[in-house]
């Protein structure tokens, strides 16, 4: 229940961002030419919310194109965005609510709306550099995304066209596009076709996996595993991918499937671009 809650808050995101996912068929459209740009939600359009989401889309688009989410939380980036505003190139809003009356005698004042905002490259380069970290500039790979839901009897892997992942398809989308990644994920018939269940996802060799994705453009296989814990209200996650000779696993509880999606995606950006391998809770991160 949680996790539906939270994913309903991000749906709208997640079709706008749904250019941005190609469901079996072939990889994402190319996530580069936004790497300076990105979107949060605000309430109205007055200029102290529109600080606010500035300061929050400049944390994303640093980590963005950096590759490094690390960043996420980071104290050395609260002088950076107390003057955000000072790095945007150009923002609009999308209302959330377009179509529908005015539900209060304040009109649009207390209206959710979608603020998109790009930032000079220069000036965000200028940032990281200053941080020790450098733009993420060269191609990045798709992830071939494999990943097993749990919850009770109801065990079965996310795919480009099945009903039952509908949800978990949008919050892919918005977390891929957060951290400006592609990604392509199995259809049902490719994974019937090889045998492969929830239960059987993780003893699935690397090679078919390979296989599945490759066709459609995936050329790095990303696995995670979500099961969810009712003593934790959050899902139990752990996620799996080889690079350059290396395996690396992370793992996360207490989260819902979209943090735990931004976190897969995440980690697997982390090790693309070189910043080093994701570190694990295993506690629950409610908790931190």
């Amino acid at each position: 229940m949680v996790a539906l809650l939270e994913t309903g808050r991000t749906l709208i995101a997640g079709m706008l961002l749904a250019v941005a996912l190609i469901c079996g068929t072939g990889a994402t459209a190319s996530a580069a030419d936004d790497l300076y740009r990105a979107q949060t939600a605000v309430t109205g359009q007055l200029e102290p919310n529109r600080l606010i989401g500035f300061a929050a889309c400049l944390e994303d688009v640093l980590i963005k194109v950096s590759g490094a989410p690390t960043l996420a939380g980071d104290r050395r980036l609260e002088p950076y965005k107390a003057k955000a505003k000072e790095f945007v190139t150009s923002f609009d809003y999308h209302d959330q609510f377009a179509g529908k009356p005015h539900r209060d005698e304040q009109g649009t004042r207390d209206r959710p709306y979608d603020l998109t905002v790009a930032f000079d490259a220069k000036k965000i380069d200028g940032i990281l550099a200053a941080l020790g970290l450098k733009p993420w500039q060269v191609h990045r790979p798709v992830l071939g995304v494999f990943i097993e839901m749990r919850q009770g009897a109801k065990d079965y892997v996310v795919t480009s066209d099945g009903a039952q992942s509908d949800l978990q398809r949008d919050a892919l989308a918005a977390a891929a596009s957060k951290r400006g990644m592609r990604f392509v994920l199995p259809s049902e018939a490719a994974l019937a076709q090889r045998n492969i269940t929830g239960a059987e996802l993780w003893k699935a060799p690397s090679a078919t996996l390979t296989s599945i994705a490759a066709p459609q453009g995936g050329l790095v296989v990303l696995v995670g595993q979500l099961v969810w814990d009712d003593n934790d209200l959050g899902w139990v996650t752990q996620w799996q991918m080889d690079w350059h000779g290396k395996s690396h696993r992370w793992q996360f509880r207490g989260v819902t499937f979209d943090e735990a999606f931004r976190r897969g995606i995440g980690g697997a950006a982390q090790v693309l671009s070189g910043n080093g391998a994701p570190v694990s809770n295993p506690t629950n991160a409610r908790r931190q």
